[in-house]
């Protein structure tokens, strides 16, 4: 009489293979849900309009390219290009107004000890509570009082006056965590609060300024609601609202061009990360002080 065999419990490297493989399979699964639009983007850029919206293909059978070579002769008269010059000025002057004034007010919030310093900070925190469309109608009286409309102050005047309380925020906390003692060797050394500043606290926030930085540069360049406010003529809009001058005022739109545009519009953000990607990860390595 023959006994019968259990079966055989996997064992711990089996059990690691078959886990490892179930990760990996869900990774590429959520990498591919994430890369379909951009794939989807780069397949319509290459299709005639009218495939765009009836065709379920995700690429194109016959690619074409003349929506890209559309793209030279401008949009009602209007070259890209100053599209793009636009939305460059104002995603770097974003950039430089938030790095400067917030850091500077960070620098204030960790490092410099006054009355009421606490209340301040709340509210300024207390800020990020606040809907941007609560403050939309007063400040757009007050910058149309000060005729300052269809230009760009309005974008970037708030940026240069640190009411960006996120990156405040972000830099407080990284700026408090840096080594008291290089604050006390400065004014040793008779240096000031600016000197102080600009000579050791900032090289050592490095990665917040960078992240802040890249963040600010990102919502930028992508921003609609502040320049569909703000400008009114057509030569000074920004990429976002050149987009939708692709749509007449019969609503037909060409969506060849308008997708041809907006694969190009991913040009400098994409760029803008990759150079600066690389500081943020070697900042973040090498911050701090070293025995």
């Amino acid at each position: 009489m023959t006994s019968a065999t259990s079966p055989a419990l996997p064992t711990a490297h089996e059990r690691r293979r078959s886990g490892s493989i179930a990760w990996h399979v869900g990774a590429l699964a959520v990498l591919a849900v994430v890369l379909y639009p951009v794939i989807w983007v780069v397949g319509a850029s290459f299709k005639p309009s009218k495939d765009i919206i009836a065709s379920i293909d995700l690429l194109p059978t016959a690619p074409v390219r003349a929506n890209f070579s559309g793209l030279a002769d401008g949009i009602s008269g209007i070259s890209i290009g100053s599209f793009f010059w636009n939305s460059l000025m104002y995603a770097v002057l974003a950039v430089a107004g938030v790095v400067l004034s917030s850091s500077l007010t960070a620098y204030a919030f960790a490092k410099i000890r006054f009355a009421g310093r606490n209340l301040l900070f709340t509210l300024m925190i207390g800020t990020l509570l606040l809907p941007y469309h609560v403050l939309l109608i007063p400040q757009y009286v007050l910058f149309r009082n000060l005729e300052l409309t269809d230009t760009l102050v309005p974008l970037v005047a708030g940026k240069f006056l640190a009411t960006e309380a996120f990156f405040v925020f972000l830099m407080v906390q990284f700026m408090r965590g840096l080594p008291r003692e290089l604050d006390e060797a400065a004014k040793l050394d008779g240096c000031g609060h600016l000197r102080t500043y600009w000579s050791i606290v900032l090289p050592l926030s490095r990665p917040a300024i960078i992240t802040s930085a890249i963040f600010t540069f990102i919502n930028a360049w992508n921003d609609f609601m502040g320049p569909l406010i703000y400008l009114n003529t057509p030569e000074k809009y920004t990429v976002s609202l050149g987009l939708m001058m692709f749509r007449d005022q019969e609503g037909v739109s060409n969506y060849g061009s308008m997708i041809a545009m907006s694969l190009v519009a991913l040009v400098p953000v994409i760029a803008f990360f990759m150079a600066f990607q690389r500081y943020l990860i070697d900042g973040m390595a090498t911050s701090g002080l070293k025995g």
